[in-house]
């Protein structure tokens, strides 16, 4: 609010002035048409959207420009010579007498702003280019969102599981589960009894506590082959505290945990309609693999990663 407070006074200050400037030089144009009225000063038949692209204005703004410069005479219309389907725009004659006047003046203001310019320790053109380059690279809401995930991802603890979270496992994954797919078998086996069906079997369960309430849960399962060590599995994020990042911390936590249980590496099995999921597996490190037999329905992709 404040940056952009600051700007629009500093262009009311000059806009107010170079009112004043036209009229001091005797041109009759209004400060707002001057980027379709230079840009069509140099000659080349443009159209609407074209003048739209060079100057950085909206469609329905170089529009409304175009219809009271040609009402004031100061444009010609006509049928674009290469495309008889569009109509281009070009200056008047009287435009073009106008132009011959306006050299002198945009002589003095140019002189005027490099005066402004030497006077000042920032360049104003080149911090503006700055601003919207990185604007554009990555606009102000997602920085604003990504400084918030930041702040809330610090009040996020992972804790080892302990029996006063075996609900909360439970009903994030079978929340998480019934709104996609449907509970199976081996889900209702891990579900019931995580002590004893992961924990007891060599395995582990991390909790994500936000405020110092359980809202993400993540497992390690062991697993009983030559390929891989352990699986990540029963990952489930409460609704209210997406967006915080508890993803990525519980697995990266998940990742470290299973390095201190001497694994090498990590397998999981998804589904490709959870983009979600997907995206933040690959964050971690994960790649797609194939040639394992899944017990579950709804695995339609499976992803390994060496540790």
């Amino acid at each position: 609010m404040a940056i952009g407070s600051r700007l629009r006074l500093l262009t009311e200050k000059v806009t107010t002035d170079a009112a004043k400037v036209y009229n001091l030089y005797g041109v009759r144009l209004q400060p707002k048409w001057f980027p379709v009225f230079y840009i069509l000063s140099k000659g080349e038949a443009k159209s609407i959207t074209d003048i739209s692209k060079e100057i950085g204005h909206s469609h329905p703004s170089v529009s409304t420009i175009v219809r009271e410069m040609n009402k004031e005479g100061l444009i010609k219309e006509e049928k674009d010579e290469t495309d008889g389907r569009r109509n281009v725009v070009s200056l008047s004659t009287k435009a073009i007498e106008i132009n011959k006047k306006l050299q002198s003046q945009l002589a003095d203001v140019n002189n005027a702003v490099e005066d402004i310019m030497s006077q000042t320790q920032n360049n104003l053109w080149h911090a503006i280019e700055e601003w919207e380059y990185l604007l554009e690279q990555k606009p102000l809401l997602r920085r604003v969102l990504e400084q918030k995930k930041l702040r809330e991802s610090k009040e996020v603890e992972v804790v080892e599981y302990q029996p006063k979270y075996r609900e909360v496992f439970k009903a994030l994954n079978e929340e998480w589960i019934s709104q996609y797919f449907k509970l199976e078998p081996q889900d209702i086996k891990s579900l019931e009894d995580p002590q004893g069906y992961i924990i007891n079997n060599g395995g582990a369960i991390l909790v994500a506590l936000y405020k110092g309430e359980p809202l993400g849960v993540c497992a390690l399962v062991k697993m009983n082959d030559d390929t891989y060590d352990y699986e990540l599995a029963k990952m489930a994020v409460s609704p209210k505290a997406q967006g915080k990042g508890i993803g990525l911390i519980l697995g990266n936590a998940i990742k470290e945990k299973a390095r201190s249980l001497g694994s090498s590496n990590l397998y999981l099995e998804s589904n490709t309609t959870l983009k979600a999921a997907i995206s933040l597996y690959e964050k971690l490190g994960f790649k797609k693999v194939a040639g394992r037999t899944t017990p579950y329905e709804r695995a339609n992709i499976q992803m390994a990663m060496d540790l």
